[in-house]
């Protein structure tokens, strides 16, 4: 799903003014017969005793306009903004107690469900749009809260909703889907004691990755930076990939490293050869199709910089690929890319420790631990053409 890995490179790369929130899903389809809106049960099971702070955010696609809705998912566009930012509207809905459901509606948006713990959060506008939560800034308003989101799309071709860990791994969650027949799809429920068990085997990984966990002065654990956030705020080396990826341009210099990007598509493939700084990738034909300059660690954490992904129909499906393998460092160990099976990934010394230890602690194992964990279909996202209610669980801090 190209428009969910763009929409998540734009996020990784922190952009905190959106002019249109995240895409996930296709462009809509009419033929679908999808309500205006569909409930969404907000379930609490996190055993915290906080108010907790629902928001709905994002674009009504109907109109392409910037907005919240509220409970009843009747939308409210965004006033102009100033510079600097002036204060939103109060788009909170008070959320359900520990053991309590709530109901709400969702229309047709690509956007956000954000929820908060003990304190409402603060969202600003500009004059390009709304301001979101930039976690790796220390100065940013939200930075003590606990919170987290989910991202989705409902259109007239169904919903997509995933439980996504590419700019943090924070308050646990869960997503679902129920279709009209009755079918239930859920992604994103943690292990029993993966909450926990994700954050001690951060704190004993070596080599910075400690640094990236975040902490509330009253000693609450309220987040990991995902690791390009963790280079940006100065918690993790810069050169902490540069090893894995030296020896990745060697490889390559020597051999080949065949790109098939389509799995419905096993002829489409590239080649790609290293000659002094440059990856360079050639068709069938020979002829060179497109070129990496030698990638640094943010640009594989963030799949974007050096590893800039159009959404297009030749580079981007490239980047992704070399984005997942960098990641999970599977391009010394598999020459044919993308890698799609799990028991190869991460298993070099010098890997992506922060997605790595996400996966370990999911039930189905399947995580957003960078932008596109979507190659090979490893991410959290349920996907239904008739959906009729779609669900958030707020799972226990254990």
């Amino acid at each position: 799903m190209l428009a969910l890995r763009k929409a998540l490179v734009a996020l990784v790369a922190a952009a905190t003014v959106t002019a249109g929130l995240t895409t996930v899903g296709p462009a809509s389809r009419a033929e679908a017969a999808v309500p205006t809106t569909i409930p969404l049960e907000i379930k609490n099971t996190s055993g915290r005793s906080d108010q907790v702070y629902i928001y709905n955010i994002g674009t009504l696609l109907s109109t392409g306009q910037q907005g919240w809705a509220d409970a009843n998912g009747t939308f409210h566009a965004w006033p102009a903004g100033g510079n600097p930012p002036t204060p939103a509207p109060d788009a909170s809905i008070a959320g359900p107690a520990n053991g309590q459901t709530k109901t709400i509606r969702m229309p047709k948006f690509s956007g956000r469900v954000y929820f908060s713990y003990g304190q409402k959060l603060v969202f600003k506008l500009t004059t390009g749009g709304l301001v979101q939560p930039a976690v790796q800034n220390p100065s940013d308003p939200n930075v003590n809260i606990l919170f987290n989101w989910t991202e989705y799309t409902l259109n007239d071709a169904g919903l997509w909703i995933n439980s996504t860990q590419v700019d943090m791994f924070s308050a646990p969650y869960a997503v679902g889907v129920k279709n009209t027949a009755g079918a239930v799809k859920n992604t994103g429920h943690l292990k029993p004691g993966g909450y926990n068990g994700f954050f001690n085997a951060l704190r004993g990984q070596p080599g910075g990755w400690a640094n990236l966990i975040r902490t509330r002065s009253d000693g609450t654990v309220l987040r990991a930076l995902a690791p390009g956030h963790g280079i940006e705020a100065g918690a993790l080396p810069a050169t902490v990939m540069n090893d894995y990826i030296n020896r990745v341009w060697s490889k390559y210099s020597t051999s080949t490293l065949t790109v098939t990007p389509f799995a419905d598509q096993p002829g489409t493939k590239y080649y790609g050869r290293v000659s002094g700084n440059v990856m360079n990738f050639t068709n069938g034909s020979g002829a060179v199709v497109t070129s990496f300059q030698k990638p640094d660690s943010d640009s594989i954490f963030g799949c974007y910089k050096l590893l800039d992904a159009p959404n297009d129909l030749v580079r981007g499906p490239i980047s992704r690929t070399l984005c997942a393998g960098f990641n999970r460092s599977t391009l010394l160990t598999n020459p044919n890319q993308p890698d799609t099976s799990s028991a190869g990934f991460y298993q070099d010394t010098v890997t992506n420790h922060y997605s790595r230890k996400i996966h370990a602690q999911m039930v189905d194992g399947k995580a957003y631990g960078f932008a596109f964990d979507d190659v090979g279909n490893h991410e959290s996202l349920v996907n239904d053409n008739n959906p009729q209610t779609a669900y958030i669980t707020l799972d226990p801090f254990s």
